[in-house]
């Protein structure tokens, strides 16, 4: 007994699927030949110049400086010291040569009146200063030399109208060699103020005061009195 086993049959739907593919890429083809043909070429641009453009001269390097070589010093040649024998004839050849010296009398005797008249200056400086150090002597030198102060110093003085009496003031007077006053100072009072003042102003105003006959009878400081009415 046989059977008879039935073969597969191909279905429709792989054949159709197939055809319609190879019939796109046919139309693919064939709409990409016509574009390719149809397209214009690319235009091109052509500038015209009415003059060629200037070139810039190639740079000339500078040449290198060639400095010249430095000159070999020239070599000192020591001399040769001289034996001691020739030093010692020239330095005896020397003294004989120097002419001898002559005593100068003139300066001498200029160096000698330098010194006099410094140790003169000397001395008077020293006076000078011990009339001004030396401890004050108050009190009347001669009566000749007030009489001439008390005189110059009563032309100065200007009395206050109003005075009682006759009554005395006393001031103390220091004074430089030279006659100008440094210092008055009141040692007794008239019991008038206006009087006392007027006394000192003209004492001040008759610096520098007389100076004495005899220099041994200037003092430095004295005291000397007044009565408005003497």
């Amino acid at each position: 007994m046989s059977y008879a086993i039935a073969a597969d049959e191909p279905s429709g739907f792989a054949p159709a699927a197939l055809s319609a593919l190879v019939h796109g890429v046919l139309l693919a083809v064939l709409v990409f030949g016509l574009h390719w043909q149809s397209r214009h070429p690319d235009a091109v641009e052509v500038e015209l110049w009415s003059q060629l453009p200037e070139v810039e001269p190639p740079r000339v390097e500078p040449k290198p400086e060639i400095k010249p070589q430095p000159k070999p010093e020239p070599k000192i040649e020591q001399k040769q010291s001289k034996p001691d024998i020739a030093i010692e004839r020239e330095k005896k050849k020397a003294k004989k040569e120097e002419p001898p010296v002559k005593f100068d009398m003139t300066q001498r005797l200029r160096e000698q009146l330098a010194q006099e008249q410094k140790a003169l200056r000397d001395s008077e400086r020293k006076d000078v200063l011990k009339q001004f150090t030396s401890p004050p002597t108050a009190g009347l030198p001669d009566a000749g030399y007030i009489d001439k102060i008390r005189a110059k110093i009563k032309t100065n003085i200007i009395p206050p109208s109003e005075i009682k009496g006759n009554p005395q003031v006393v001031f103390n007077i220091v004074q430089l060699p030279t006659g100008e006053v440094l210092s008055v100072r009141l040692v007794k009072t008239s019991g008038n103020a206006l009087l006392d003042s007027a006394v000192e102003r003209a004492i001040l105003k008759s610096s520098p005061l007389p100076k004495p006959d005899r220099p041994e009878q200037w003092l430095r400081e004295f005291n000397i009195s007044f009565r408005p009415l003497e």
